[in-house]
């Protein structure tokens, strides 16, 4: 049973504010979308921290959910990056529930003291497998291997100290990272529909080069996982809250 009226801040770091991205739901609205059908008597608040805006204090909220973003968690010149940096190390002290995606997972990764860097690879994009190494209680159903979108030249190199890697591949070795029970990363998207990748690739087709944009094109033929990733997020808030010291 799902634990009554708990109330959850998706931090949007999407600073995106080209006309492409008008089109389409903000970030946050789309975490929202993902989680709320799962989630009816939760609250979802959406704060702009691309904008400026964080929570006062890290018990303002019962978890935390941080987006996806084009901007990079190194990019020192962006005065809100090291202002989230800092809120998720005061999350991390409080032992709230947070979940970092894409964007997201690298920040947790930087706050505590792990590396992010550009991958000698390439682009990520389109879909991508995450082969799950460990399971978790809020892991169910459970699942070797799932699909999610994907969209990021920087992954993280270097976990924190005391975190844990759940899940990759060989494109990315450090795809979900658990600290404590309170702190689950992915580097990818599960709130992202097929019909935003497919906008997306043609946004990008005169910005990078061909056998990337093929490659993606082609991974959309494997489906994403999304409602079942969303039931894991939505399980994954409510062991955290149950776990707490």
């Amino acid at each position: 049973m799902s634990l009554p009226n708990l109330h959850i801040a998706v931090l949007l770091t999407n600073n995106d504010t080209s006309a492409f991205a008008a089109h389409f739901p903000n970030d946050g609205q789309k975490v929202v979308q993902l989680l709320q059908p799962l989630l009816s008597n939760w609250v979802f608040e959406v704060l702009p921290v691309k904008d400026g805006v964080l929570p006062s204090d890290p018990q303002a909220f019962d978890g935390y959910v941080i987006t996806g973003s084009p901007a990079s968690v190194n990019d020192d010149s962006l005065p809100w990056v090291g202002s989230l940096l800092d809120f998720i190390r005061a999350v991390d002290a409080a032992r709230q529930p947070l979940i970092g995606l894409c964007f997201g997972h690298q920040a947790v990764a930087r706050a505590l003291g792990g590396q992010v860097a550009l991958n000698a690879a390439g682009w990520g994009l389109g879909t991508a497998a995450t082969h799950w190494q460990r399971t978790r209680p809020w892991m169910q159903p459970a699942q070797s291997t799932t699909t999610l979108m994907a969209a990021h030249n920087e992954q993280v190199t270097r976990m924190p100290e005391g975190a844990e890697c759940l899940g990759g591949s060989d494109f990315c070795p450090i795809g979900s990272m658990q600290i404590g029970q309170h702190i689950w990363t992915t580097q990818y998207h599960p709130e992202m529909p097929l019909v935003f990748m497919q906008a997306l690739l043609g946004f990008l087709a005169d910005k990078l080069d061909t056998n990337t944009l093929a490659r993606a094109h082609a991974s959309l033929q494997q489906a994403a996982d999304v409602p079942l990733f969303g039931q894991w997020m939505a399980q994954f808030i409510e062991h955290a809250r149950n776990t707490r010291p």
